[in-house]
């Protein structure tokens, strides 16, 4: 079993992809940040604007929390809306009275950034490139009271079997499993959302990803009463604005879920364009983490910071790796696009590469 208690100050935890393409970067054209190109779609951009006119009144969740339960199949009691699952971290990491939390990495950073600034030490089970950044459930400590995990794991694009992760729940611990990225996956399967059996299970979801919501701020955490009910004492009153009520009841429509299903196929037969892409660089030592099932891949290839900066001159901004723990400075994660933008940037990584 090995675990790493690593100093923040070696991974740059609040580095994200945004970061990318700001600045000097905002011409860019985009594979750093893992939103859904060309979103929010039209009728979504209605709907929020017409939830406008009733800014005069307190935001009130209780329609779009019941859509979010009706989503799932669960009792409302079991659902929090929450400003974006960042939101939920924190909350996390505030309310719950844990000693010994957890992070499976490589993985989106938020959570233990939280874990950080509300003073938990944090350990970390790295997983292992040789291993596919697969999880061994024997390699997470018995006595760890809340351990985190995504799934499909940012930045990895790793689908862990769901009752592989469901193997590390037992009595006295919180399970953590961000599911942000499941919309995306083709039938959501390996999806723990919706289940009620797992004792201590506490899931995230974010809508801001697949619908281009990034900007409103829109998620929410699925669990036991008692764990909805000491996250929401924690929260500040309305902590959901109203046009971000409209876009979570709106995409949670059997409209909405129908349009995610499609666009999860897209996404898939695009990613298969990417990686097969991609391919036709090995013997430059490229190597794609696979099989891959999130709108990303995780790419390791030799000088990958010179590679990034030699791509940006030539208009394109992949996410480095460096800052996940677990990984170095040889990794970049790249955002799944149509395939004429794929095949724009392989031309351009082509060129870097050479």
């Amino acid at each position: 079993m090995r675990t790493e208690d690593t100093v923040t100050g070696q991974h740059d935890l609040r580095h994200h992809g945004d970061a990318e393409v700001r600045d000097d970067g905002a011409a860019l054209v985009d594979l750093a940040v893992n939103v859904r190109a060309d979103t929010p779609p039209a009728w979504l951009r209605e709907h929020i604007a017409g939830s406008l006119a009733s800014l005069a009144a307190y935001p009130d969740g209780r329609a779009a929390r019941a859509a979010v339960a009706a989503r799932h199949g669960l009792p409302v009691e079991r659902v929090l809306l929450t400003a974006g699952a960042a939101e939920a971290f924190v909350l996390l990491a505030r309310a719950l009275k844990v000693c010994r939390p957890v992070v499976v990495h490589p993985q989106f950073t938020e959570p233990e950034a939280a874990l950080r600034d509300a003073g938990h030490s944090v350990d970390r089970v790295l997983l292992r490139e040789a291993d596919g950044f697969r999880l061994d459930p024997a390699r997470v400590p018995q006595d760890a009271d809340l351990v985190v995990i995504g799934n499909p794991t940012n930045p990895t694009s790793v689908l862990h079997p769901a009752e592989v992760i469901a193997s590390l729940a037992r009595p006295g611990r919180v399970l953590v499993v961000d599911e942000a990225f499941m919309d995306a996956v083709p039938g959501e399967r390996e999806a723990l959302a919706g289940r009620m059996d797992v004792p201590g299970l506490v899931v995230l979801r974010s809508l801001t990803k697949t619908w281009g919501l990034a900007g409103l701020r829109i998620g929410y955490v699925l669990a036991a009463p008692e764990t909805i009910g000491e996250l929401e004492r924690a929260q500040p009153l309305w902590p959901v604005s109203t046009p971000a009520l409209a876009a979570a009841a709106a995409c949670v429509a059997p409209r909405a879920l129908a349009e995610a299903a499609h666009a999860a196929h897209r996404v898939a037969s695009d990613r298969a364009h990417l990686v097969a892409g991609l391919s036709a660089f090995a013997g430059l030592g490229v190597r794609v983490v696979s099989p891959a099932e999130g709108p990303f891949i995780l790419v390791r290839m030799p000088g990958a910071g010179a590679v990034r900066g030699r791509l940006r001159e030539l208009g394109y901004a992949v996410r480095r790796g460096d800052t996940f723990p677990g990984l170095g400075e040889e990794w970049v994660r790249v955002a799944v696009r149509d395939r004429g933008t794929v095949d724009g940037f392989l031309r351009a990584l082509s060129s870097a590469l050479g």
